[in-house]
């Protein structure tokens, strides 16, 4: 249709042609800034970008670290999950630890990014901290990145995985910690000491396996822990607090050396005592399944005691004191656990072990008084001759008929005469009247 020359270009006319154009876009753009107001310039710039920008494939998901005036739990959980997902590529990571930490706590630094995959599908996590002038930190939050397609899966299915992972995470670092107003700052292991409360981490090295009591006994509350464990959505079925209540009760001088009883503490004012006591029963109640009870949930409350008896019966029924557990006297079957853990020996395999057992069974003694024991030698032989002694001594005590029991009370005497009064303190045996010497008839008058 055209001749060939017509479409040839030379390379003067291609640059005279370029040339021509710059010079016009110039002016066209210096009277666009002179006659055109600067709103509708950002109109037209962001209208041209719509048609000329290709429009992103992905959506970015803001994870800030708070939530209103509350923790985002899904921000804390991303910085749990995401320490098992630091892979070779990444090149800048935080490290901490406090003095009884055990391990190190390692998280992603500002900038970095960490590539995850959940069901063949990929997804960018990254981490921003904002900071103002005086470097100090405005904001911390996460942007996770994926395609818009996997939208619906990412988040549901996948940010569900990264909360119960972060969740099954902690619960092996879980460690049970004891909150008081009177920690110092250095021994806090929550960073949070010098407002109202710290804590500490609770280390006792003493667990189930090493408790010294009936295998049975034993048995029965490892089970009933398990199952209250397991019964969070039950227990929200039936509309009970998830709590669970556990008195252990034992006499003097057993490892239950304690005195649980609710005592009513001397008035300052005139209230009775009856009213003291109803006030601190209340509280305790209150604290147990009344209002507080409804703050938080996995409540396991323990109490202990040495006078099950004296306690007020509102406090031992089902919901309140679930399970009372018996901390006796020492049996032959606890003391195999004392064997294994002091001696290193299964009590099934020494001589002197059955002996001892059958000592132990026919006796009162406390796992305390035969750990005590235990230590005595490095000898096992030596030790264990020591233990039966010990307990068959204490059988000797035991089996001695034991004294009157006596008591103390003041007394007042009041005369016939009025200014003759004389008040004293005297010792009587149980059950016998008492009489003392004084001028004139006189009668007794006990407060």
């Amino acid at each position: 249709m055209f001749p060939s020359s017509d479409l040839s270009f030379s390379p003067s006319s291609m640059f005279s042609a370029y040339a021509s154009l710059t010079g016009f876009l110039m002016l066209f753009r210096s009277m666009l800034h002179d006659f055109v107001p600067e709103q509708l310039r950002s109109y037209l710039s962001g209208l041209l970008d719509r048609f000329f920008t290709p429009k992103s494939k992905n959506l970015t998901v803001i994870i800030d670290e708070n939530f209103g005036f509350n923790r985002n739990q899904v921000f804390d959980a991303a910085e749990m999950y995401l320490r098992n997902k630091i892979g070779p590529d990444t090149e800048r990571l935080r490290v901490g630890k406090t003095p009884k930490q055990k391990h190190f706590t390692i998280s992603i630094e500002k900038g970095e990014e960490i590539f995850d995959t959940f069901e063949n599908s990929e997804v960018k996590w990254s981490y921003v901290q904002s900071e103002n002038e005086k470097s100090e930190k405005v904001k911390r939050y996460y942007e996770l990145t994926f395609e818009k397609k996997l939208r619906d899966k990412i988040m549901g299915s996948y940010l569900s995985h990264v909360v119960e992972e972060a969740e099954e995470m902690k619960r092996n670092l879980r460690v049970v910690k004891l909150y008081s107003r009177d920690v110092y700052a250095s021994d806090d292991d929550d960073g949070s000491a010098g407002g109202n409360w710290g804590c500490i981490n609770l280390e006792h090295p003493s667990t189930f396996d090493t408790l010294a009591m009936d295998p049975n006994a034993k048995k029965k509350i490892i089970d009933d822990l398990e199952r209250f464990l397991k019964r969070r959505e039950f227990y929200k079925r039936v509309g009970k607090a998830w709590k669970r209540g556990y008195l252990l009760y034992g006499p003097p001088g057993t490892d239950i050396d304690c005195n649980a009883e609710v005592r009513d503490r001397e008035a300052e004012d005139q209230q009775s005592e009856e009213a003291k006591r109803k006030v601190t029963l209340s509280g305790i109640l209150n604290f147990i399944d009344g209002l507080w009870s409804s703050f938080g949930d996995e409540r396991i409350i323990v109490f202990t005691t040495n006078h099950k008896e004296r306690l007020d019966p509102a406090l031992l029924r089902p919901g309140r004191m679930d399970m009372h557990i018996n901390m006796s006297y020492c049996t032959g079957l606890g003391f195999r656990t004392l064997v294994s853990n002091y001696l290193g020996l299964d009590g099934l395999n020494h001589p002197l072990c059955e002996e001892i057992e059958k000592l132990i069974d026919s006796t009162e003694v406390t796992p305390a008084e035969l750990a005590e024991e235990l230590m005595q030698d490095d000898d096992t032989d030596v030790v264990l001759r020591g233990v039966i002694s010990f307990v068959e001594k204490r059988k000797v005590e035991r089996s001695k008929p034991k004294k009157e029991e006596a008591f103390i009370f003041k007394a007042k005497v009041v005369g016939d005469d009025d200014d003759e009064k004389q008040s004293g303190s005297l010792n009587c045996v149980k059950k016998k009247a008492c009489k003392r010497k004084g001028k004139g008839k006189g009668k007794f008058k006990t407060y």
